[in-house]
């Protein structure tokens, strides 16, 4: 590959053990910890159980946050008639300004994502987490004193007070996988820290509906409102105790030597010069567009699923969350799938291509079945939509990971994540004016043309898979050590023999 012999230059020559091989001890210099060192302990990689308490922990952490984003867009039309009386008057001023409660969560994030990325790098996972949590619940007790018509305003900060939680949250997921899990669990990782996002979008389509039924006294909708409120605060409240806790900067030792070295590489690095080298890097530019015209596609359509689905369902909110959390649960299988086909198989490219492809198609079909009136056949075009354009999420992490190494991986997912929030503010504006002007049916074959032309650059990323390289530079250089020791005893016990041999001679 062309990349070979950069990569090259980058790999610090490694310190043995007293069995040749490369051994690594805590550091208090970095931030991760490690760094090659001669010790005479060893293993020099390991990986601990409590790496799982730690993936889960996050992923219900996540989870929580992810819930907020969605939770009152899937209520859109409640959230309008309750708040009636805060809104604008004008019809389309009035639908996107709640669509804001979403939206404000991409917003946030595009400013902020190089502030939050350059703290996880010199601060680490655990400040992440913590400052995370505690802006996540924040948000949901100021959402306690949103009961109350007039408030919407107070809504919106509360909204906004969690969307700025979530850039501690977004880009961890590649980040935990790399301190804490094997080169075989990477992939696998990343797709669990991704599941807990998506599992915390799930429980915002389906709870929010039943939790508060549409009616027309404004008295019970907050009277539902509160209690939906009250119990999303106490739950986050637990979570941020159980991070405070139980949530660990890193193992004591490495679980991977590409991955340590990667991380010794972070501490090093410019932060401004490691975003130089994204930015120069053109399969990278062109992953960053695609992935967030594929990411901005799902938020656009999340936000406004409850109009999408009350245009051909009328009345039937709690059928929008249902087709909501079909979308999110057949995303879920299919983000796992993708993590344990990319782990198997290491076929980066292809499986994104593939799965950019077949997320269109998803949209095409969704799109063309909805005025057939059968909502079985939404649920089971929504599921198929879901599962690949969902699955798409850890598959472009892991492919930005392999193309960008040794950058760090907190650095390019944060820059994805950045580029989805801005395409999703885009087609987010941009279908709410096609549903109010066209209808429907335009906003949906506009985000069908987006994944298309979305699928045609993806075909021109190269697969330039430079930690596999990395992987497979140290395993060479530990094969040399090996074969150094091992000639050094051969010619050891050689000139042992010798005095013997003349001796018996004699």
């Amino acid at each position: 590959m062309a990349s070979g012999n950069a990569l090259s230059r980058s790999l610090p020559e490694l310190d043995t053990g007293p069995q040749g091989q490369p051994i690594l001890v805590q550091s208090k210099e970095s931030p991760e910890g490690w760094a090659p060192k001669l010790t005479e302990s060893s293993p020099t990689t390991k990986v601990y159980k409590r790496r799982w308490i730690i993936v889960t922990l996050f992923c219900l952490y996540s989870m929580s946050n992810a819930y907020q984003w969605i939770h009152l867009n899937i209520i859109a039309n409640i959230i309008t008639k309750y708040y009636n009386a805060s809104l604008p008057e004008d019809r389309f001023q009035r639908e996107t300004t709640v669509d804001w409660l979403s939206m404000i969560y991409m917003l946030a994030y595009i400013p902020l994502i190089f502030p939050s990325t350059f703290l996880l790098n010199k601060k680490g996972l655990r400040v992440c987490a913590i400052a995370g949590a505690f802006l996540n619940v924040l948000g949901a007790w100021l959402k306690v004193a949103c009961i109350s018509p007039d408030r919407f305003a107070v809504l919106m900060f509360a909204q906004t007070v969690c969307a700025i939680a979530q850039i501690f949250i977004l880009g961890l997921p590649a980040k935990i996988a790399a301190v804490w899990f094997g080169p075989n669990e990477v992939s696998t990782a990343t797709s669990l820290g991704v599941f807990g996002n998506q599992v915390g979008v799930a429980i915002g389509f389906l709870v929010p509906p039943i939790l508060v039924p549409n009616s027309d006294s404004l008295e019970q909708i907050g009277d539902d409102l509160s209690i939906m409120f009250y119990a999303g605060a106490g739950y986050m409240t637990l979570l941020f105790i159980l991070v405070i806790i139980i949530f660990k900067e890193r193992p004591p030792h490495p679980p991977s030597k590409a991955q340590m070295l990667a991380l010794q590489n972070v501490h090093e690095e410019h932060y401004g010069r490691s975003l130089l080298n994204l930015f120069k890097n053109v399969g990278f530019d062109i992953l960053t567009i695609t992935y967030g015209v594929n990411t901005g596609c799902y938020y656009a359509i999340s936000t406004l699923l409850n109009p999408i689905i009350l245009d051909y369902f009328p009345g039937h909110e709690e059928s929008a969350g249902q087709i909501g959390l079909t979308i999110v649960i057949a995303g879920v299988g299919g983000s796992i799938a993708a993590g344990i086909w990319l782990d198997r198989t290491r076929t980066y490219k292809g499986t994104t291509l593939g799965i950019y492809f077949l997320s269109m198609a998803g949209m095409v079909a969704f799109t063309f079945t909805l005025d057939l009136g059968l909502l079985w056949v939404v649920f089971l075009c929504a599921g198929a939509l879901g599962f690949f354009m969902t699955g798409y999420l850890p598959v472009g992490f892991e492919f930005a990971a392999e193309i960008t190494y040794p950058e760090s991986e907190g650095t390019s997912s944060g820059l994805l994540n950045a580029s989805a929030q801005f395409f999703g503010i885009i087609l987010t504006i941009g279908c709410r004016a096609m549903i109010n002007k066209v209808g429907t049916l335009g906003s949906n074959i506009l985000i069908s043309g987006t994944l298309l032309l979305g699928t045609i650059c993806t075909g021109f990323i190269a697969a330039d898979y430079r930690r596999q390289e990395a992987g497979k530079e140290i395993l060479d250089q530990m094969d040399n050590v090996m074969q150094i020791e091992i000639s050094e005893k051969e010619s050891e016990k050689s000139r042992i023999a010798e005095p013997r041999s003349r001796d018996n001679q004699i």
